[in-house]
């Protein structure tokens, strides 16, 4: 019951074997199960898949213990169908492929492999009780049922708009919970929704029943739990006749969000459930309550459980070990728990006091840490030579002697003083000068190979190494940057894009250099980073971040004009006042000096000259006849009015024209 619930913190898939809990199933970080004895506390069994690394275990679960027909598989010999006899232990692993893997933990190999049901990850795989069915959903919205005798697809059908990430089958195995944006109840047999219920506002990451069905009634009574990615509360449901359940009836307060649940269902209406619920933040709660209806108040664990390291030698301070699962064994006050590492877990049976509330276990992770293989599954079979045994050597039939083989030579001669060459006399005799006028090779030494940047960033990435990762991301060379993007394996790519973006918020100058690899990167990947259906959510932070910086670069760039045109302006006044007087002297005196040739040579142009001397002398005529003529004119009338004027001081009176004849 293991998820990750859709948080980005990575959480190992984990299960214990049902009814003895004798075993705990356990999925790593890189792909690989792990099976390990809880009564011995050492590793019983390791697979890693063929693709443990492109489709990584997301969900496993437990098969019921009983008699499994192999279906289309190869017929068994008779050794191993006495050997298997009748209980066969499978484990369902769903992938983040889409497919589904049964494993078998008697053969210890891979029993069969469930593909063509899902086009994405696979969030949960649940077991019928009684029939060979298996029924599994994804993120494709759809609830596929197995047939594991024929190894294909049963029925599918879709379950909600968006996706489902819980199933649960009833004790009976006639009804189906599965949970997307509500929680929705579906009867097996018809593929019908028979109860609709409000659910979570995040998706839903545990879904159990905790209750029998009744006997008597239909579905009266009925009681199931859920618990969802970031919330603290687990609610419990319950499925009434008269249609109003589609509000949780009560809750359960926890300190995060539960990874892990282990419950013991109650078989009477007068029994408590005991709940074992591990969160998320590393400790344990143990819940217990009669089903009787309704509760408004939601109520708080009865007793908690939390493992701590008793921490180094110097300081002393205690470090908190996080609980990886939890089972209820059959004694009341007895638990088994996982602890530590999801590589190598410490499985431990602890009695609690029924009076404490809190407890806090001390162990010591360090000295309790041995990897040990109780059993190995190999198919190189190694024969046993007992002592007494008598060897056959190749020979004739009837002779006693064999048949000398050609000698062997010796590379080494027997008896010869000569000792073996260490390590660092070979390195040194290894000559790791490039050759004159091979291609490729710089004058600094040895060239600079793609490959190895494209090594050096898978492993900065898989190690989170900020050192690796800026060595490599400090390049500008766009040839080395593409050839080292298109050499980078797929499962590399999403990790690198979340690098990239993460550094893209940083300093800007940062930025211009993450600028060029996010090119390359979606110039060759843009095929594999376009079927996946997360993309949005992964390039969501990095295209708000460029579209809240492009809003802001206009502003940016007036701002920027209008401060350049200021400083450009203070700095002419400044120029202008400091501006000294300027200097008066000549800096240079040119003396023309005289010489027949330039007379001789300046001829041409003197007469050209007096020619445009003549004209203008012409010209200068002509205007002074025109202003003499005008001056004429004038002088006339001024002649006249002088002479009228000295008339009349003379005392001379005008004389009509006859007076004028008589006088004559």
């Amino acid at each position: 019951m293991a998820t990750d619930g859709g948080s980005s913190v990575f959480v190992s898939p984990c299960a214990f074997s049902p009814k003895s809990h004798q075993y705990l199933a356990l999925s790593t970080q890189d792909g690989s199960l792990r099976v390990w004895d809880t009564q011995s506390n050492t590793l019983y069994q390791e697979y890693v898949p063929s693709a443990h690394l492109s489709a990584t275990c997301t969900c496993l679960a437990w098969g019921p213990c009983r008699t499994f027909k192999d279906g289309p598989q190869r017929k068994k010999r008779k050794s191993e169908v006495a050997q298997h006899g009748g209980q066969l232990d499978l484990l369902a692993l769903g992938t983040a492929a889409g497919t589904v893997l049964l494993y078998s933990t008697v053969k210890g190999q891979l029993h069969s492999k469930l593909d063509g049901g899902h086009d994405s990850k696979v969030n949960c795989v649940r077991w019928h009780p009684e029939n060979n069915c298996l029924y599994s959903c994804s993120d494709d919205s759809r609830i596929v049922e197995w047939d594991l005798q024929t190894g294909k697809v049963k029925c599918k059908w879709k379950a909600d708009k968006c996706a489902v990430s819980c199933l649960c089958l009833s004790p009976d195995g006639k009804m189906l919970l599965s949970a997307g944006q509500t929680i929705k109840m579906w009867d097996l047999e018809t593929k019908e929704v028979y109860r609709r219920f409000t659910g979570h506002a995040t998706a839903v990451s545990t879904l159990c029943f905790i209750s029998m069905r009744p006997p008597t009634h239909d579905m009266e009574g009925l009681y199931f739990l859920s618990g969802a990615a970031h919330d603290r509360l687990l609610s419990v449901w319950q499925v009434r006749s008269d249609g109003k359940d589609k509000n949780a009836v009560l809750s359960f307060t926890l300190t995060d969000e539960p990874i892990y649940v282990d419950l013991a269902m109650s078989q009477s209406k007068d029994e408590a459930v005991k709940l074992a619920v591990v969160c998320k933040d590393g400790q344990m709660h143990l819940c217990e309550h009669v089903l009787n209806g309704h509760c408004k108040k939601p109520l708080s664990p009865s007793c908690s459980v939390q493992v701590a390291s008793p921490g180094s030698v110097g300081d002393g301070v205690p470090r908190p070990v996080p609980i990886l699962a939890a089972a209820l064994t059959m004694d009341k006050q007895a638990l088994l728990l996982a602890y530590g590492s999801g590589l190598q877990p410490v499985i431990e049976r602890t009695t609690l006091n029924a009076g404490e509330t809190h407890v806090c276990l001390v162990r010591d992770i360090q000295a309790s840490l041995t990897l040990r293989t109780e059993t190995t599954f190999t198919k190189v079979k190694t024969p046993t030579v007992k002592a007494d045994a008598k060897l056959l050597v190749p020979g004739l039939p009837g002779h006693s002697a064999p048949i000398k083989s050609t000698p062997v030579e010796m590379k080494r001669k027997p008896g010869s003083d000569t000792k073996e060459m260490s390590i660092e006399e070979r390195l040194s005799v290894i000559d790791l000068s490039p050759a004159e006028g091979r291609k490729g090779v710089h004058k600094g030494g040895l060239p600079l190979q793609t490959d190895s940047f494209a090594v050096l960033l898978v492993q900065g990435l898989e190690s989170s190494d900020s050192n690796i990762l800026n060595k490599v991301f400090q390049t500008k060379k766009e040839v080395l940057i593409k050839k080292t993007v298109a050499r980078l394996p797929i499962p590399a790519v999403l990790p690198l894009v979340q690098e990239l973006s993460k550094r893209m918020q940083g300093h800007p100058y940062s930025g211009v250099l993450m600028v060029r690899w996010l090119k390359a990167v979606f110039t060759f990947h843009a095929s594999y980073l376009s079927t996946l259906p997360s993309l949005v959510s992964h390039l969501g932070v990095l295209y708000h971040m460029i579209e809240s910086r492009v809003k802001m670069f206009h502003k940016l760039s007036r701002l920027h004009g209008k401060l350049y045109l200021l400083i450009t302006q203070i700095a002419a006044t400044d120029k202008s006042q400091s501006v000294a007087e300027l200097d008066q002297t000549a800096k240079l005196v040119y003396e023309e000096d005289s010489s027949e040739d330039e007379a001789e040579g300046s001829g041409d142009e003197m007469l050209a000259e007096e020619e445009d001397s003549d004209h203008w002398e012409e010209e200068e005529i002509k205007e002074v006849t025109e202003r003499s003529k005008k001056k004429e004119g004038d002088g006339e009338e001024h002649s006249d009015e002088e002479m009228n004027i000295e008339n009349k001081l003379n005392g001379d009176s005008d004389l009509e024209p006859d007076n004028e004849s008589e006088e004559e």
